[in-house]
């Protein structure tokens, strides 16, 4: 998913780049002035350079606030309890389960009469279908009426095909860093 994202961009930028050539090439045919063309075409990337430039520096403030770089830098257990608080900041009852003999299951949470199980990962690449097999075993051990796996990362399909088939909720960076935006900060 980021990937396409990255590659959408860049054809975005280039064809922004190619609309400010076809322009400069437009403004050169028109007045057969090399300069004005030239001219044209540098202050029109110019613009281009320092709107990009904004819209880096916005999204790096929206990560910043919603705490996904900090999440990317802890350790596994760490990443548990940050979603201890996180979810209790939502509202939820929660509980962080043993680090060992969990039975899949990280937290537990409970809202409005549900608990719900969540296998907790924090990668560095995609995660795929043992996280989705835990947490499926884990809701029916612990008798829960959800299952969920929450990762900074995103997943592979195949871990997605089974979470489908499993009635397992996937939650992924770009939640992650939603919830960060949206907690009450005084909770």
């Amino acid at each position: 998913m980021a990937k396409r994202r990255k590659k959408q961009k860049d054809s975005l930028i280039d064809l922004l780049v190619t609309a400010i050539l076809l322009l400069s090439i437009y403004i050169y045919i028109q007045s057969q002035s090399v300069m004005l063309a030239i001219s044209t075409f540098v202050f029109m990337v110019g613009i281009l350079v320092l709107i990009l430039n904004v819209v880096i520096s916005i999204n790096n403030q929206k990560l910043l606030k919603s705490g996904i770089i900090q999440v990317d830098k802890m350790k596994g257990s760490e990443f548990e309890k940050y979603l201890g608080v996180l979810f209790r900041k939502l509202g939820y009852e929660t509980k962080v389960t043993q680090s060992s003999g969990d039975y899949g299951a990280d937290l537990i949470l409970k809202k409005n009469g549900k608990k719900i199980v969540v296998q907790a990962k924090r990668y560095k690449k995609n995660v795929g279908i043992k996280a989705v097999q835990e947490i499926s075993s884990a809701k029916l051990h612990y008798n829960a009426h959800e299952a969920w796996v929450v990762t900074n990362s995103y997943y592979t399909s195949a871990a997605k095909e089974l979470a489908r088939s499993n009635q397992v909720k996937l939650f992924h960076r770009e939640d992650l860093i939603s919830w960060g935006l949206t907690v009450p900060k005084n909770r």
